[in-house]
């Protein structure tokens, strides 16, 4: 089996001891080839040239948005090739989580530690090579890009380009510093009329939405290890989860918030649109585009954008489906 091992350096949680323990683990099992990102918009490039040299596996040492771009970089735009010959082609995808929140790793039942990931790693080797099946998850079509984890249509991409910028200044983005920015940001955002219209299968569109989120799992993102959850019914197996909000009037919003950080998530409101499996979501504008984000990057401003299911189309290193939060 040839593989490749593509390590983020300057990912958060990244040392070289780490690395050196996950390409020693993997050298006894695969014929490998150790990578390492150098700059921006590398691993993508890296991710392209493993589906097109023909490499059985990809292991990511890195965080959300390295296995992000790699990904994209293996299947490249969701609207130049059909699902059936991406998924007769992409090699499968470990994972060494080493990023801060390591929100797919832990949707994936991956552990966090990089030596126990790549424990798990060999044993689920080990599995595929007497059975030959790999675990295979949908992902997220939103037409330029593919979405592993979640995307989504104002507040969030807004707090993702601020945080995007403060990480150009060269501050350090701890889930504290994360919070203070993403904070004025949400009220100064809260203050505005609503300004989308959200369109579901054989639903009539819903007008005057603040913003739309879109996940592919049950847990929009972690606060250190507190999970945000927004579609307890949501899965790498089902549709897509949606949760949008019509309102964002301080007391209704914060009460919310609370009900998304518990441990058993009940989420009621009147001002919440949400469904745990549809297979699209179209966000259009009312009046200016609104921003987008995918996997916690910046996507730009849109007028119109579409998130569509496209089931199975991944083979992931990962145990069998759970649902776990």
């Amino acid at each position: 089996m040839r593989a490749m091992l593509i390590v983020n350096p300057i990912a958060t949680s990244i040392t070289p001891a780490a690395r050196e323990l996950v390409a020693h683990a993997l050298e006894s099992r695969v014929e490998l080839t150790v990578e390492q990102t150098a700059y921006s918009g590398h691993a993508f490039e890296l991710g392209k040239v493993a589906a097109a040299d023909g490499y059985d596996l990809v292991v990511v040492h890195g965080g959300d948005g390295t296995v992000s771009a790699v990904v994209n970089g293996m299947l490249g735009r969701p609207d130049q090739a059909a699902p059936d010959q991406l998924r007769a082609n992409v090699p499968a995808v470990g994972i060494i989580p080493g990023g801060s929140a390591n929100v797919l790793a832990r949707a994936l039942g991956i552990p966090t530690d990089p030596a126990a990931a790549s424990n798990q790693l060999i044993q689920l080797l080990d599995v595929h090579e007497r059975t030959g099946n790999w675990r295979r998850i949908g992902l997220i079509d939103c037409g330029e890009v593919w979405a592993i984890v979640n995307a989504g249509v104002g507040v969030d991409a807004e707090v993702v380009a601020a945080v995007e910028e403060k990480r150009r200044q060269g501050v350090k983005v701890t889930p504290l510093n994360y919070w203070r920015i993403a904070t004025p940001v949400s009220v100064r955002f809260s203050r505005r009329e609503p300004n989308l219209i959200l369109e579901l299968p054989e639903r009539e569109p819903i007008p005057g939405v603040h913003f739309a989120w879109v996940c592919n799992t049950n847990v929009w993102t972690y606060s250190s290890n507190r999970p945000m959850v927004t579609n307890p019914g949501c899965s790498f197996e089902t549709g897509l989860g949606l949760f949008a909000l019509t309102s964002m009037k301080l007391i209704p919003t914060i009460r919310l918030l609370r009900q998304l950080m518990a441990k058993r998530p009940k989420l009621e409101a009147k001002q919440l649109i949400r469904d745990d499996d549809v297979s699209y979501v179209r966000v259009t504008r009312m009046r200016e585009p609104a921003a987008v984000q995918f996997d916690g990057e910046y996507l730009g401003l849109r007028e119109t954008m579409t998130f569509r299911e496209v089931r199975d189309i991944l083979p992931v290193v990962a145990p069998p489906s759970q649902k776990a939060v």
